[in-house]
């Protein structure tokens, strides 16, 4: 689908529509209805007392992206949006100028309406995985290994030129994807190295482990989880936990999940989109996870 849709509880219907007396802001991308990011954000407004803030969620295709930027820039009165899949590199060429990060990724998750109808793009998501992996003690580790290769396999090296003082070692499925990932690695300023999948049983001995991939595809390791693991980063934050983080939790090792690494990159684009610093982290996470055991209740009682 493409161009512009509401969900149920999304406050305008779209650009173009009134907004109030407040900013609106929302979370565009295919498919949207499971994003939790309108509840992190109006958790934030709310506890930031941003009365006439909105935030809604829509259905946005690689086709819809211009005219939806185009609409939402003449309403004026815009804030910011934030970009899945399969908007942010595709926005790139619509805005006026990207942050040093989203360019060193070649990836938007966000977009600031700024100043004089400028629409400037950043990329949270590689701040807020340092971010998380920070709060869990992880700020500093010897070496890496990165289980899968896709976008969000880029964003984890770029966080681990931050965070990593050693080789990082990613367990991908081609040889495609295996040079894919040695050359965001040089471009990063990252020794990587790769291995095929076939090996990736070998990756969980690493001080820190990244998985990246779908649900589902590290379910058959979780068996090989060693006696003392490090530390285990599950992009993933539903279904939660998975059955690999579940299992290295039961060995006694540190998990870092889905939702810290959502929280920690909401948190930065609160405070781009409002201009308010410090954004309420620990409401905003206890909202996300108030949301996550409400779907999962009601996957239960379904």
């Amino acid at each position: 689908m493409s161009g512009t849709g509401t969900e149920a509880d999304a406050v305008p219907a779209g650009p173009g529509g009134g907004g109030g007396a407040g900013r609106r802001a929302a979370v565009l991308g295919s498919p949207i209805a499971h994003s939790l990011s309108p509840v992190l954000h109006r958790a934030a407004y709310a506890e930031l007392g941003l009365e006439g803030w909105t935030y809604g969620r829509f259905e946005v295709a690689e086709d819809g992206i211009g005219p939806f930027l185009e609409k939402a820039a003449a309403d004026g009165d815009w804030a910011g949006l934030s970009l899945t899949m399969p908007l942010k590199r595709a926005v790139i060429p619509l805005l006026d100028g990207i942050g040093d990060t989203a360019a060193s990724v070649e990836a938007v998750n966000t977009v600031v309406f700024a100043g004089g109808g400028r629409l400037l793009g950043e990329n949270t998501d590689i701040p807020g995985m340092v971010a998380a992996l920070r709060e869990r003690g992880a700020g500093s580790v010897p070496g890496a290994a990165v289980l899968g290769a896709g976008a969000t396999a880029s964003s984890a090296l770029a966080a681990l030129a931050r965070v990593c003082t050693g080789e990082v070692t990613a367990y991908v499925r081609s040889r495609e994807r295996a040079e894919e990932m040695r050359g965001w690695g040089e471009r990063l300023g990252v020794p990587v190295t790769t291995a095929d999948w076939s090996r990736a049983r070998e990756a969980l001995t690493a001080p820190l482990v990244i998985a990246t991939t779908p649900a589902g595809a590290t379910d058959d390791l979780a068996g090989d989880v060693p006696g003392r693991p490090g530390i285990l980063f599950d992009v993933l934050y539903e279904p939660w936990p998975t059955p690999l983080a579940a299992a290295w939790a039961g060995r006694g090792g540190r998990v870092v999940g889905g939702l810290d690494l959502l929280v920690h990159q909401a948190v930065l684009q609160v405070e781009l989109m409002t201009g308010c610093s410090p954004a309420p982290l620990a409401a905003m996470r206890a909202a996300g996870e108030a949301a996550l055991a409400g779907r999962a209740g009601a996957g239960r009682a379904g």
